[in-house]
């Protein structure tokens, strides 16, 4: 039986390695390693698509190196320009401590916290003087900085580019010097910074970090990265039945990449049960990412309730209840649109109206294609999109 060595398990959906043969040699020698990934919480929650790297430190974990994780509580102020067209807005300093601590909250879905080395850059960056800026920046000239693709192309789109945004590689560079990274996780797009902690150790007379840079995942509009903004997103935190479902969505295209960045699945398995059985190599991938937040049992309920309702078209049991509000009825009637504003199945009265002329509602099994006035009656079922959300309607007497 053939054995997958630790580099083959970590190099597994890497994008690039610098240096293979750093990390390969560094592994030979039996050390544990100090493998860094370092988060800005600047939102609250976090998706499938923050799991791909988070799922690599994970690795490490479980080849019996120190993970370690910085809370990028000083960084945040600053902004990230990664993959930005503009300036970040700031973010405040008591948004930042209320998402790290939901941060670490959902990273332990993925991660042993309990043996992660958690550090915030505050620890090091906010006593810094000024002098200590100067000294740290007189490192790095300003011809590397303006190299970076991101302050290129905003320059040559005479989009504005801060100074502040140009400390941010060294700043997070210098993060890899205080805690003596050997390896430094990050996705793609985080390329220049990694290598900048790289260089910054050089300078600092120590061993410059491997850099393992992952793939940045698709979202579930097969266009766009992963994001919670764009609403093409899975979180962490979404119920199976969501999971699952929201999965079920993607382009067969993606299905390869999903299989590969989220799930331990053989690569060369699900590459033929793709080929060969599209739909089954979907469901099983939708379970896969189910059990791995929730359990393989939760999973598997979900898989069945999106067979029932999905498939053979049955109304699920546990169907939300709404009350139409008595100050919406007018006679007896209400916009159809404007309801399903109210159930929460549009965004506005146009988006409501657009999903019923493209078909995407029903009414007690019965589709309907008119959003104009409608008379509910307590105990009806409304079913939309293709998500199949449901609720049954109740009128107040």
């Amino acid at each position: 039986m053939s054995t997958v060595s630790p580099l083959e398990t970590l190099a597994r959906g890497a994008v690039e390695i610098l240096s293979r043969e750093e990390l390969e040699n560094a592994l030979k020698r039996g050390k544990p390693l100090r493998v860094k990934l370092g988060v800005d919480p600047t939102s609250p929650d976090i998706h499938l698509g923050h799991t791909v790297v988070l799922q690599k430190m994970r690795q490490f974990q479980d080849l019996g190196h120190q993970a370690v994780l910085i809370i990028g509580d000083f960084t945040a102020l600053i902004g990230d320009p990664s993959g930005k067209n503009a300036t970040r807005p700031p973010v405040s300093e008591a948004d930042v401590e209320v998402n790290a601590k939901t941060y670490l909250e959902q990273i332990g879905k993925v991660v042993d916290v309990s043996k992660l080395e958690i550090r915030r850059n505050s620890e090091w960056l906010s006593p810094l003087r000024l002098k200590d800026i100067l000294s740290l920046a007189s490192k790095v000239t300003v011809a590397r900085l303006l190299e970076r693709d991101d302050f290129q192309k905003r320059l040559k789109a005479n989009t504005p580019v801060s100074f502040h945004e140009l400390l941010y590689p060294i700043m997070q560079g210098y993060d890899s010097v205080m805690v003596k990274a050997d390896v430094e996780l990050g996705g793609i797009d985080q390329t220049f910074n990694l290598v900048m902690g790289r260089n910054l150790q050089r300078e600092f007379a120590q061993t410059p970090q491997v850099c393992l840079m992952t793939p940045i995942l698709t979202g579930l509009d097969g266009a766009h990265k992963m994001s919670k903004s764009l609403g093409n997103h899975i979180g962490v935190h979404d119920p199976p039945d969501t999971m699952f479902g929201r999965a079920m969505s993607i382009q067969d295209a993606m299905m390869l990449d999903w299989f590969t960045l989220l799930t331990s699945a053989p690569v060369e398995e699900a590459k033929a049960q793709i080929s060969g059985a599209p739909r089954d190599a979907k469901l099983r991938l939708a379970e896969l990412i189910a059990a791995r937040f929730h359990g393989a049992e939760a999973a598997r309920a979900a898989r069945e309730r999106w067979d029932r309702v999905v498939v053979k078209k049955e109304t699920p049991e546990d169907i939300l209840e709404f009350v139409v509000p008595a100050a919406e009825l007018k006679d007896g009637n209400i916009g159809l649109a404007r309801l399903l504003v109210l159930v929460g199945f549009a965004t506005s009265n146009s988006d409501g109206r657009r999903l019923i002329e493209q078909g995407g509602l029903t009414v007690d099994g019965q589709r309907i294609s008119d959003p104009g006035p409608f008379v509910p009656r307590s105990g009806q079922v409304l079913r939309a999109g293709k998500k199949n959300r449901f609720v049954r309607l109740k009128i107040q007497a």
